[in-house]
């Protein structure tokens, strides 16, 4: 029988999309169907004195929703994920009430029968503002006498938590060498190629209301709309569509998952609203602003004593579906592969006025392994030791697996199930040809040329339960159903459940068909986040593939009168093994089924406690123009600890597609602001993307030697590794290249400005 987890088939999903036969939320059209606008704050921080909506509301057709129009029990938008004591105090309600917090903010809603129409509309919306002074800071808003966002806090630290193993202090005390920086990374977005998008509408004859344009987690968002609504939620359907992108930032409860239902609901007739650039970029979760405070201790040998940060995570205006997700999950791998027996991370989710954030590609790791990269650089440089040899010094063996790092994030402890760091490091090195490189390095830097290699070692987490399901069911056409709990932003759902419910069954992929995002046609499912769609969704898949299995073999024997151990699957049939005539389509076991009775389908709900960790390394070698601060690459490399692929091709693809929105972050992207509050990069001329002649083909390395022992297929996440070591390898790389002035990189971006600024300031130092 062909096995096909492990085979690098093209993706299902594409025939469709490439043939633009593909339905994005922009494409659907529901007859008589009004259009809706925000009216936004132009201010960072202000209090609402009124709003005056006649000018709108005499327009014919036009409908103005403002916060005095929505019910007076309405509950702030909750938590999905990680709670802490003080972050319900500083939830956004769908509408700001008494005062708003960002640029952005949504103060009213204006519905018309086309969007033309309902922005001139908005724009007569008159709202008295009072300014109040801003905070747009870490440093700001933990100052003295700094404004209050939210005076039900009191304060503007949304909630505060450590992770602390061993005994930091005494690791300092033994310690030869003790460094101690500073480091800021930089605010940006997952700016996906759609911006997004609702379509809602309800159905007075049935009671039922239906919303279109539902992303990555359609059955949270159905259970949260249902209780902001006070509807009942069987009467609520949710279905995604095709989806231009999520990484993390698309697909959360925002105040238009609200507000566009209840205008459905309040008018009687489909509403659509979809955003622009600048409001996406206004509106979407932001993510990855944090200043750290680090302190290392290591032996003059290079090895590593403990490490002490103290993280303030820029949590913008308000706390959001995500909670303390971000900075949590982040301390609690800031050790990454290295043995470090004692740490002490002191964590503070700070409010400024900024548009709120959440999680994007490699939450936290990002920023984390940018902080710890670096710093072991500038260790191995202190000790003139090369840095690669530091690390190897440092890494946990695999002898030590599964090994308990001592911390926690997203209420699982911990605990590294595989991996084998030394032999990753050497795969990336060789694909770079370091050794090599270094050899050369100090004749090239003699010619004139200021090249450096970076490395940025990290470990990612993946495979978050506690749980998903999965319906594999026999059609009478002779087809294999999968209805799964997991989402589809982009990342080959279909194709990856579709190979591993075809190993489960015994059939071909091409005869699997899945369904997902869709409330009504799938029971239930946690969704598509933290790259744990494959790890548990497609264990779930499996078990009900394995038991539908074992209910065909057992229509199928007694059809044919043999045993069930005599059969096969073979090209789409059941057969007698040695007797292929003997044999019976799907489509007739279906039909023998219906006949006789017993039911071809199966459910499995996969539980789990723990997570996989996958391990990776990039590494990279570039050039940087001292006159004008440009850095390009040479040579890039990814060595990543997949456990298991089950589509290699598609594995390449996350790790390359990460690596762009990793260079991004590391060389051009942020999210400034004026003085004032007022966003710097409402356009792509402002946020600047990197693009396909900066981005190198990375030779990307699928290392499958240490399987998962907590999953049953072995495998790993490869949603966010792509992106985590970016950062940290490309500025390791940027200062080895400067090392002659002495740069030390400490802020992201590189643009072209920083770097130019980082060395004029080593030379004026020199």
């Amino acid at each position: 029988m062909a096995r096909y987890i492990g085979a690098a088939l093209r993706r299902k999903e594409d025939a469709q999309l490439l043939r633009g036969a593909g339905c994005f939320i922009g494409d659907l059209r529901r007859p008589e169907a009004l259009h809706a606008t925000l009216v936004r704050s132009p201010h960072a921080h202000a209090r609402i004195r009124g709003i005056d909506a006649s000018r709108a509301r005499a327009r014919s057709g036009v409908y103005v929703l403002t916060a005095a129009n929505l019910p007076p029990t309405l509950r702030p938008i909750p938590l999905r994920l990680t709670s802490y004591p003080g972050l319900t105090d500083a939830l956004q309600y769908p509408l700001a009430r008494d005062k708003v917090r960002y640029v952005g903010d949504p103060v009213a809603v204006v519905v018309a029968a086309d969007r033309y129409v309902a922005e001139d509309a908005a724009e007569e919306v008159m709202v008295d503002y009072e300014p109040l002074p801003p905070v747009l800071s870490v440093a700001a808003a933990l100052a003295k006498g700094a404004p209050v966002l939210h005076e039900a806090l009191g304060h503007n630290v949304a909630c505060a938590f450590e992770q602390r193993v061993g005994d930091v202090a005494r690791a300092f005390a033994e310690a030869d060498v003790v460094l101690e920086e500073r480091f800021h990374t930089n605010r940006h977005a997952s700016v996906p190629l759609e911006c997004r998008g609702l379509l809602a509408e309800y159905d007075r004859a049935s009671g039922r209301l239906t919303v279109w344009g539902a992303a990555k987690v359609p059955h949270f968002n159905r259970r949260t709309l249902a209780a902001l609504l006070d509807f009942p939620e069987e009467r609520i359907r949710l279905v995604e569509l095709d989806v231009g992108g999520g990484f993390g930032g698309r697909g959360e409860f925002y105040p238009e998952d609200y507000l566009i239902p209840y205008l459905a609901l309040t008018l009687g007739r489909p509403v659509a609203w979809s955003e622009d650039r600048r409001e996406h970029l206004q509106a979407i979760n932001h993510s990855r602003e944090q200043e750290v405070w680090v302190r290392l201790a290591a032996r003059r040998d290079g090895t590593l004593l403990g490490l002490h940060a103290r993280i303030d995570n820029d949590h913008g205006a308000y706390v959001r579906t995500h909670g303390a997700t971000v900075p949590e999950i982040g301390s609690a791998l800031l050790p990454g592969p290295y043995r470090l027996p004692h740490f002490l991370a002191e964590v503070r989710c700070v409010l400024t006025n900024k548009t709120p954030t959440g999680t994007y590609r490699g939450p936290g790791r990002y920023e984390g392994t940018f902080v710890r990269e670096v710093l072991l650089d500038e260790l191995a440089r202190r000790l003139a030791l090369d840095p690669a040899e530091l690390r190897r010094r440092n890494l946990i063996r695999p002898t030590e697996m599964p090994y308990d790092v001592g911390t926690g994030g997203l209420a699982v402890h911990t605990v590294y199930d595989s991996g084998d760091y030394p032999a990753l490091l050497d795969t990336a090195l060789r694909a770079i040809d370091y050794d090599g490189f270094r050899a050369r390095q100090a004749a090239e830097r003699a010619a004139g040329r200021w090249r450096g290699v970076g490395i940025g070692m990290f470990v990612e987490k993946s495979g978050l339960g506690p749980w998903e399901y999965a319906r594999v069911e026999l059609t009478p056409e002779g087809r294999v159903r999968l209805r799964t709990g997991g989402s589809s932003v982009g990342q080959g759902l279909v194709t990856v459940m579709s190979q591993i419910v075809a190993d489960g069954l015994g059939v071909p992929p091409e005869l699997v068909d899945v369904v997902y995002g869709d409330t009504d046609r799938v029971a239930r499912g946690a969704g598509a986040f933290a790259s744990r769609v494959t790890v548990v969704g497609g264990a779930a898949a499996f078990a009900a593939a394995r038991q539908l299995r074992e209910q065909v073999l057992a229509v199928a024997a007694q059809a044919l009168e043999v045993a069930a151990d005599d059969l096969e699957f073979a090209e789409g049939t059941v057969r007698v093994r040695g007797a292929p005539a003997r044999a019976l389509s799907l489509a007739e076991v279906a039909a023998t089924a219906v006949r006789e009775g017993p039911a071809l389908h199966a459910e499995h709900v996969y539980e789990t406690a723990h997570m996989a960790y996958p391990g990776g390394v990039h590494a990279c070698i570039v050039e940087v123009d001292p006159e004008t601060g440009q850095v390009r690459f040479d040579k890039y490399a990814i060595a990543y600890d997949i456990g298991r692929a089950v589509n290699p091709l598609l594995v390449a693809g996350q790790l390359q597609g990460g690596l762009a929105q990793g260079i991004g972050g590391a060389l051009f992207e942020e999210l400034a602001y004026s003085d004032d509050g007022q966003l710097l990069a409402g356009t792509f001329m402002d946020y600047l993307l990197p693009t396909s002649d900066v981005v190198p083909a990375a030779t990307v390395v699928q290392v499958e030697d240490t399987p998962s022992p907590v999953s049953p297929l072995g495998v790993k996440g490869a949603g966010e590794g792509g992106c985590t070591g970016a950062g940290g390898a490309v500025a390791n790389a940027v200062a080895d290249a400067l090392a002659p002035l002495g740069v030390g990189v400490r802020r992201l971006p590189l643009t072209p400005a920083a770097v130019v600024a980082l060395i004029e300031a080593a030379r004026g130092t020199a």
